[in-house]
């Protein structure tokens, strides 16, 4: 599991459980997940969240592997908060 995807686990996971940091995190997500878990996600990745329901789904494509290693911009991979 990568360390992106333990912590939107951790986060779905307070989220469900504690209402206020729900809220928070649907208004500005990157100022509760740090406030709540303590992680500093860096200042180039944007954060956006959605709350779906019983009768919706969101699917997120994720970059393209090829276009990502064309990018001038990426940066390697290291666990959030290094």
């Amino acid at each position: 599991m990568t360390s992106g995807s333990v912590l939107q686990s951790q986060v779905i996971q307070r989220a469900w459980q504690d209402p206020d940091f729900k809220a928070q995190l649907l208004k500005n997500p990157k100022a509760a997940i740090q406030e709540v878990l303590g992680v500093i996600l860096p200042d180039h990745i944007k954060v956006t969240t959605v709350e779906e329901n019983s009768n919706e789904l969101f699917l997120v494509l994720p970059p393209k592997p090829s276009d990502v290693m064309k990018s001038d911009n990426v940066k390697p991979q290291v666990m959030w908060g290094e």
